[in-house]
């Protein structure tokens, strides 16, 4: 399973938000290459960043960050959230370089976008789920929707898409651990590979993850753990490795 570290940019720093919520904002780094080379050396195979003030006004705000990130770092496969609302924008993305593009909000307000991006863009194109108690939240977590994660998961699956990335909003940047009973029943009515998102706070979680990583959750995003040091993101990516063989060798067997 693969460990991802978080990236988020707002105003043009790397922060950590609470619950989404932009007035309560943790700032770590003013120096946004600096945090993908600590990462980097730290053994991450993939970045997840996310332009927050883009989510909120519908178009990129940070992309100068994100591009500068791709290239210190060339071969290094990054994913973007954020702001992300037209073919233009993912066109602009990954003719820079990286890898996948996250459609957020405008997923759930215009489903065939996402089919439309797929068609265009084949295997670069992932979808974020938000989620509380099963119902996506939209606009920065400001609105829950009445769609059920899953019914909207499998519309996607057959879109086309590379992965979901799913977040448990009552766990994200709370430090409480990940809801591991969602994550799972999401991956279980899917085919296609789940990211874990929200609330990996030690290597408890990462253990918890592996066991369902056969379920379909290939890889996990964490944030505030790794800024905050209850996670050490070395140690959970070997960790996470070791799990994965184990469990792939007790399989084959």
């Amino acid at each position: 399973m693969l460990l991802i570290p978080a990236i988020d940019l707002k105003d043009g720093q790397c922060v950590r938000l609470r619950q989404g919520d932009m007035n309560d904002a943790t700032v770590f780094s003013g120096d946004i290459v600096a945090m993908g080379q600590k990462w980097t050396e730290q053994g991450a195979r993939r970045l997840h960043m996310v332009d927050l003030n883009g989510a909120f006004a519908g178009k990129p705000v940070n992309a100068s960050a994100v591009y500068q990130v791709r290239e210190a770092y060339p071969d290094l496969p990054i994913q973007i959230g954020g702001g992300i609302r037209d073919l233009a924008t993912i066109e602009a993305y990954l003719d820079a370089g990286v890898s996948y593009c996250i459609i957020g909000t405008q997923a759930v307000h215009d489903p065939d976008f996402v089919r439309q991006a797929c068609e265009r863009f084949p295997g670069h194109i992932i979808v974020g789920l938000d989620a509380k108690d099963g119902k996506v939240a939209i606009n920065g977590w400001a609105e829950i929707t009445d769609h059920h994660v899953e019914t909207l998961g499998k519309r996607f699956e057959n879109d086309g898409v590379e992965a979901i990335v799913y977040t448990d909003i009552g766990r994200d940047g709370m430090m409480q651990g990940v809801n591991i009973e969602a994550t799972q029943k999401l991956a279980q009515a899917l085919n296609i590979p789940i990211i874990a998102s929200g609330g990996i706070t030690n290597l408890d979680d990462i253990r918890a993850l592996a066991q369902i990583e056969s379920d379909g959750v290939t890889a996990a995003i964490t944030g505030r753990a790794i800024y905050e040091g209850t996670l050490d993101f070395g140690q959970g990516q070997t960790l996470s490795d070791q799990l994965s063989q184990q469990l792939t060798g007790a399989t084959s067997s």
